[in-house]
């Protein structure tokens, strides 16, 4: 778990704090999570010894911390984690702290000073953020201290000590090695393909209203409804603040550099596909300013959110009866209202993951409004509108959609039927000396000459439902050149595939992309090896509770 997180560390940490410490002052105080042990007498095993209970709250208090200052969520209030996954980390933090001590990594007290101090100094709007501030608004909701996030910073170093010890194999990669695996993924193929598209044999497909029916019987599990719910809510958009956030940069200039700058290192030259360290720059500052404008929208919905919970009693309607009042009507607050919706697939009315549908099913009758929620770029305030409960839909109000069902399968099982029925064919054709193009045209079919293709190429334009990339690639790197590969069934009928020939690699390209790779395939070895060592450290020396 611990080496997952560490793959996707959340580099705006900073950022993200800030708003937080702000915005917990109205979202309330967070349980005691974090000191907790669950009351459990057995804690497990760790190198042969049992796990003290004090072992186990260290490690969750640190835990929480870490996921904390690399995601600004707690593990409780995160759909990034399972309640497993939390538990899983917290034992990792376990067996590291106690291999390391079995090691005798130590850390000076100045560098856990100087740590800390730097964390510090990456908050706020160009200003510390003090050691107080971030216990008293942010901590201490969670149950946690000063004594804690002193903790967490030093047993962080040895961990990330160890971690460079661990991994250190998966950064000795040789120019050959290195040359190697940049042919791999980057050497193209040409590629021909004959696609069986099932809307093709749409036209064979025989409909009736009998056929329909029974259709309907046999698969109607698959037509149930589940639990579904349906919100008013406000939003606040970052974007609405962007210019604020420009300007509030602008008045720390040097600050906003320095802080773009220090995210740079960090992440490379190359974060987020930038090409270029300017263009990095670029996106880095623009990520900046939308987590700016970010902490000032949830000071605005805290306002808002504020005046809500004032009236009593808490009603859903007392969302839509702040919203017209004169004060935030003037400012354009508006409520919306989505359809009926379910925890798997979430709203369709408005772009949003998973913290909003989460927030949404949570809701009660008890509790009918939410309390601000961060959902991508923007911070919403939701509003119970109507539960409603799982069932089957009956045939006559779903009856388009079942006929267009029946169809989809059946033309699919036509088109699959013919793909696998013309690949022997096709290959006696291409063993008596016919080329790709023959033998698919002499059958009736077209065949297509697919963009050049390597392993890294992210697009394919032109394939759209016909099959995946992965599909595509799997079937021209698995063959070969001059090969044929089986037909390769699909989603949506199917496809026969042939690599004609092979791109000769541009040598200077390779010369010019060389160190880059190279140092991005270290970077990726060595978080490869970390996390394989772990797994195996893990398995042979931890024992979880049952």
């Amino acid at each position: 778990m611990i080496g997952t997180i560490r793959k996707h560390t959340g580099w705006l940490w900073a950022v993200i704090i800030t708003a937080t410490i702000i915005s917990f002052i109205y979202w309330g105080a967070g349980q005691n999570r974090a000191g907790s042990g669950g009351g459990r007498n057995n804690l497990g095993m760790v190198y042969g010894k049992k796990i003290s209970r004090d072992m186990y709250v260290k490690a969750k208090r640190d835990f929480y911390l870490f996921f904390f200052f690399r995601t600004g969520n707690w593990p409780d209030n995160s759909t990034q984690i399972t309640k497993e996954q939390l538990e899983q980390g917290v034992y990792e933090r376990i067996l590291l702290l106690e291999k390391a001590a079995q090691l005798g990594v130590h850390v000076s007290a100045d560098a856990v000073a100087t740590a800390a101090s730097e964390r510090l100094q990456s908050l706020g709007r160009g200003q510390v953020v003090t050691l107080d501030a971030l216990v008293n608004q942010v901590l201490v909701r969670q149950g946690l201290n000063d004594v804690d996030f002193e903790n967490y910073i030093r047993d962080d170093l040895m961990i990330e000590e160890l971690e460079r010890t661990a991994s250190l194999p998966g950064g000795l990669i040789t120019p050959q090695e290195a040359t190697d695996a940049y042919k791999l993924d980057n050497e193209e193929v040409i590629a021909q393909a004959v696609f069986f598209h099932a809307t093709n044999y749409l036209g064979q497909v025989k409909t009736t209203p009998e056929i329909v029916a029974q259709f309907y019987t046999n698969f109607q599990a698959e037509y149930r409804l589940p639990d579904r719910v349906q919100v008013n809510y406000v939003v606040f958009p970052a974007s609405n603040y962007l210019a604020q956030a420009r300007a509030d940069w602008a008045q720390t200039n040097k600050n906003f550099k320095d802080v773009v700058e220090n995210n740079l290192r960090r992440e490379g030259a190359d974060y987020d596909g930038a090409k270029t360290p300017e263009e990095a720059r670029t996106k880095i500052a623009a990520e900046l300013t939308k987590q700016k404008a970010l902490m000032f929208a949830s000071t605005n919905a805290n306002e808002f959110a504020a005046a809500v919970f004032k009236l009593d009693p808490v009603k859903a309607e007392n969302l839509t009866a702040v919203a017209s009042e004169k004060e935030f009507k003037d400012k354009g607050l508006l409520v919306h209202q989505t359809g009926p919706f379910d925890q798997k697939t979430g709203p369709e009315e408005v772009d949003v993951s998973g913290n909003f549908t989460k927030t949404a099913f949570a809701l009660s009758a008890d509790s009918p409004i939410s309390e601000p929620v961060v959902d991508g770029d923007a911070i919403y305030i939701l509003s119970l509108a109507r539960t409603l409960p799982s069932t089957i839909p009956p045939l006559a109000d779903i009856r388009t959609r079942v006929t267009q069902d029946y169809q989809d399968r059946q033309s699919t099982l036509l088109a699959q039927t013919a793909g696998a029925a013309f690949y022997p064919t096709l290959t006696n054709q291409l063993a008596a000396g016919k080329s790709f193009d023959a033998a698919c045209l002499k059958a009736g079919y077209q065949p297509e000459t697919l963009p050049a293709l390597a392993m890294s190429t992210p697009s394919l334009p032109g394939l759209e439902d016909a099959a995946t990339l992965g599909q595509i690639k799997q079937a021209a790197f698995t063959f070969g050149v001059g090969k044929t590969s089986a037909f390769e069934p699909t989603s949506t009928g199917g496809f026969i595939l042939r690599v004609q020939s092979q791109v000769p690699l541009d040598q200077k390209k390779l010369a010019g992309d060389l160190p880059e790779f190279t140092q991005n395939l270290r970077r990726s070895r060595q978080n490869e090896a970390f996390s394989e060592w772990l797994q195996a450290e893990f398995g042979q020396n931890v024992q979880m509770p049952k």
